[in-house]
């Protein structure tokens, strides 16, 4: 099996900076794509970025030019580096893998437990 764990949530003021984490462990042989996602209340889950195991990202609009992914395949890790937040940008994070483990030749979708990013006005 394959955990991931989340870190870096929290409050911030609009204009501020968080850093979210996401570290995955286990049986893990292989990572290929990784991603973050957020829900805000009463919304859909929606894409935020996503990072291919060649280092090809991806945003959604509304975060372009002021947030970053990042991976360290050495350590399963991926990052989410977020500034200039905005109110708008409160919701749950959650990262996303696509890893195989050393059991299964198959990849699968792996998803972190969330993490809260409160962007006061």
């Amino acid at each position: 099996q394959v955990q991931l764990v989340e870190s870096g949530g929290g409050s911030v003021q609009a204009g501020g900076s968080l850093r979210l984490s996401c570290a995955a462990s286990g049986s893990v042989y292989r990572v290929n794509n990784m991603g973050w996602y957020r829900q805000a209340p009463g919304k859909q889950r929606e894409m935020v970025a996503t990072i291919t195991s060649g280092g090809s990202t991806n945003y959604a609009d509304s975060v372009k030019g002021r947030f970053t992914i990042s991976r360290d395949d050495a350590k399963k890790t991926s990052y989410l580096q977020m500034i200039s937040l905005k109110p708008e940008d409160t919701a749950v994070y959650y990262c996303n893998v696509d890893a195989r483990t050393i059991l299964s030749p198959f990849f699968v979708d792996y998803w972190g437990q969330g993490t809260q990013v409160t962007v006061s006005s």
